[in-house]
């Protein structure tokens, strides 16, 4: 277990529900699914573009407590109730992503609350 870190975000979610936002095992960083809150101040925009883009800024910082990039992400899953919703947030995704070309695989699933429009996940192999 000497190996493995758990990375938590301050978020309410992750001490009601009993999880990490991220996990280091080893070079490998597992990062949950993670929606559009600013963990901050546990609100969340109504825009979806906004919600992707405060996603991968959530992303971020637990990879980067994990001493890595989004250079790294070798797998991104995003989960959206709507899968109208997905292509306006296409541009940020790009902007994050085009360089990297992770694995990627969407699918429209319910999420736990009505106000969350996207859910992204990550898996990522420091270098």
């Amino acid at each position: 277990m000497g190996d493995r870190r758990a990375i938590l975000s301050g978020s309410t979610f992750e001490e009601q529900i009993g999880y990490a936002r991220a996990v280091v095992d080893g070079d490998w960083v597992h990062v949950s699914g993670t929606t559009g809150f600013d963990y901050t101040t546990m609100t969340i925009a109504d825009d979806v573009v906004e919600q992707a883009e405060q996603c991968l800024r959530n992303i971020a910082a637990a990879l980067t407590e994990a001493d890595c990039t989004f250079a790294d992400v070798v797998r991104v899953r995003y989960l959206l109730p709507d899968p109208a919703d997905f292509e306006p947030c296409w541009p940020a995704l790009r902007r994050t992503f085009a360089d990297v070309r992770p694995a990627a695989t969407m699918m429209s699933v319910g999420l736990a609350d009505p106000r969350m429009r996207i859910e992204i996940e990550v898996t990522a192999r420091k270098r």
